[in-house]
């Protein structure tokens, strides 16, 4: 089943704890104290932007035709299967930045060291033990989340179900008391 990080922006408080675990569990050390004084200094595949009075975390969406995969020019950018997450093989990376450039989410950056380029990778080491990727395990009040897309669509399915019915509910009071008035 394909995975996907979801945020609430309404719960986010643009703390930035995302960054911080994003970089710490991407470091060679893995240990905040010792990563600071790592060069290249790890660097962080989730961004939280501010949007209005919003602040947003954003990392890859690993596309399902992800125009990242289609530009390179070496394969370095794949997906093993079509459910897993989109990778960067830093082997075959040569740093052209196609990818950067067609990424539309503006989510594809340099490494520390500046020669290859690096994304989220849903922490697919942390995935693989069964635990939630840095970001989403770090996050203060719970505003990541990981979750199947076939359950974020039923998700949102029964939420615009709800959205729908609270409307015309609402719709359906103000005629009735307007009929009531005439």
């Amino acid at each position: 089943m394909a995975k996907a990080i979801t945020v609430d922006i309404n719960k986010c408080l643009a703390c930035k704890s995302c960054e911080i675990a994003c970089a710490l569990a991407h470091s060679e050390s893995g240990v905040l104290e010792d990563a600071i004084s790592e060069h290249p200094a790890p660097r962080s595949r989730v961004a939280v932007e501010a949007a209005g009075e919003f602040g947003v975390p954003m990392q890859c969406r690993h596309c399902e035709d992800a125009p990242c995969i289609t530009v390179c020019p070496t394969k370095a950018i794949a997906r093993q299967s079509p459910e897993s997450p989109v990778l960067i093989d830093q082997d075959l990376c040569i740093g052209c930045k196609f990818c950067l450039v067609v990424c539309p989410f503006g989510v594809i950056g340099f490494s520390g060291g500046g020669k290859m380029m690096v994304k989220c990778d849903l922490c697919i080491e942390r995935l693989t033990d069964g635990r939630q990727p840095a970001c989403v395990e770090a996050c203060p009040t719970k505003a990541l989340m990981l979750a199947d897309e076939k359950d974020l669509a039923t998700d949102n399915r029964r939420l615009a179900a709800r959205e729908l019915v609270a409307s015309v509910e609402k719709s359906g009071k103000k005629r009735r008391s307007k009929e009531n008035t005439q």
